[in-house]
């Protein structure tokens, strides 16, 4: 049975211009990409060499160039993106991604807003 193992990378920070209205294109805020990676660590556990696995540091820039890039409108276009672009390595089975949108234009109080998906290979 193969392993059925997970990489966490959370509350990695970055500044885009996504959303519905103008101003949330034009002025930009912050996001927030966590990922779950679902993968097999087996060979990176028995190699102990960082090229057997996902460098989580190489994720976190990617995921930021992402939320750095073209404009969308949704959080759940974005979150496709971000998926898309995890799936893109081979080793990566399934990756969950939420995104937050800590300043989202929401008239009332709120802690925070956020979408998750859920991808796998098809």
């Amino acid at each position: 049975m193969d392993a059925v193992d997970h990489i966490t990378l959370t509350g990695v920070r970055a500044f885009g211009h996504h959303g519905v209205y103008a101003d949330e294109k034009r002025e930009g805020q912050e996001f927030v990409v966590d990922a779950v990676l679902v993968l097999s660590l087996r060979r990176a556990a028995e190699t102990d060499d960082v090229v057997d696995t996902v460098h989580y540091g190489e994720l976190a820039e990617r995921l930021v160039a992402v939320v750095a890039g073209e404009p969308v409108d949704l959080l759940e276009t974005l979150a496709q993106r971000l998926a898309d672009d995890v799936l893109r390595d081979d080793r990566v089975d399934a990756v969950t991604i939420t995104v937050h949108k800590p300043q989202a234009p929401i008239p009332v109080p709120f802690g925070d807003v956020a979408v998750t998906i859920t991808r796998g290979r098809s």
